[in-house]
């Protein structure tokens, strides 16, 4: 109860900050829907020119985008630390944290948190629905919405806890690095079917890195394609795995930071 009565007071806080500024709110908000709609303009230029992808449709993809772009919201809007090595270990701000009597990381992710990102979460649900009724999906709703959201929160988990152990490098060496965004371009493979990528990738973001139960494999249930099921079930597992590993190693290294100074 602690932890939800703190998360509640910065979403407060944060919130009276974000609307003293509501010009670069809306503006923040407008860039992020436009970047999602032009990957969806790139997939519609794809299937321009043929009209299956790996044995997908074009209204299939669009689904997989769709969905992808939910727990990718969700990520987006708690786990912004890209910059954890630059602000809080090269700047010392690590050690502000440590001071205070609650998680470390906890406090990180709600300093950083973007909450207008959640706005991404709504384009998906949006592009969900438009693909779905074109599929004609037959949805069941009394078992669905509860997979939908357990799948969701697996895909955010799986986001979350690759992000956070990149992180955990500055605990052992706190020189810049550029692995975070090299990262975020590899986590867009995850919006594609893992069909169009040879074996190697395929293993790669299956099991290494695993960003397909982001899109394709936790959506491939709401499409009925019974061979990927096994996958789709275990997004949440994954997700609970990987995150759980990475508040691991975060503990391990916040163990081991000495604090800034030369």
């Amino acid at each position: 109860m602690f932890y939800i009565k703190i998360f509640f007071q910065y979403v407060a806080q944060y919130l009276k900050t974000r609307m003293q500024y509501r010009a670069d709110l809306f503006v923040e908000i407008f860039s992020d829907l436009l970047f999602q709609a032009v990957n969806l303009i790139f997939i519609l230029v794809v299937f321009g020119h043929t009209n299956l992808l790996g044995g997908w449709s074009r209204d299939e993809i669009i689904f997989i985008y769709g969905f992808f772009l939910v727990p990718f919201a969700l990520f987006s809007s708690f786990f912004n630390i890209w910059d954890f090595n630059e602000r809080y270990i090269v700047k010392g701000e690590m050690d502000r944290i440590l001071t205070r009597p609650i998680h470390s990381l906890f406090q990180i992710i709600l300093e950083r948190m973007e909450l207008e990102s959640l706005f991404g979460a709504v384009t998906g649900l949006a592009i969900m629905i438009y693909a779905g009724i074109k599929l004609q999906l037959d949805i069941s709703w009394a078992l669905d919405p509860f997979l939908f959201i357990l799948f969701v929160s697996g895909g955010m988990f799986v986001y979350g806890g690759i992000f956070v152990m990149i992180a955990c490098i500055s605990f052992w060496a706190d020189a810049r690095t550029s692995i975070m965004p090299m990262m975020y371009n590899i986590g867009n493979y995850g919006r594609y079917p893992v069909d169009i990528y040879n074996n190697v990738i395929r293993f790669v973001l299956t099991w290494v890195l695993p960003f397909a139960f982001v899109g394709v494999y936790p959506a491939a249930y709401f499409l009925g394609k019974e061979e990927w099921f096994t996958y789709s079930f275990l997004t949440p597992v994954i997700g609970i795995v990987f995150f759980g590993a990475s508040i691991f190693i975060w503990n391990s290294g916040v163990k081991r930071y000495r604090g800034a100074g030369n």
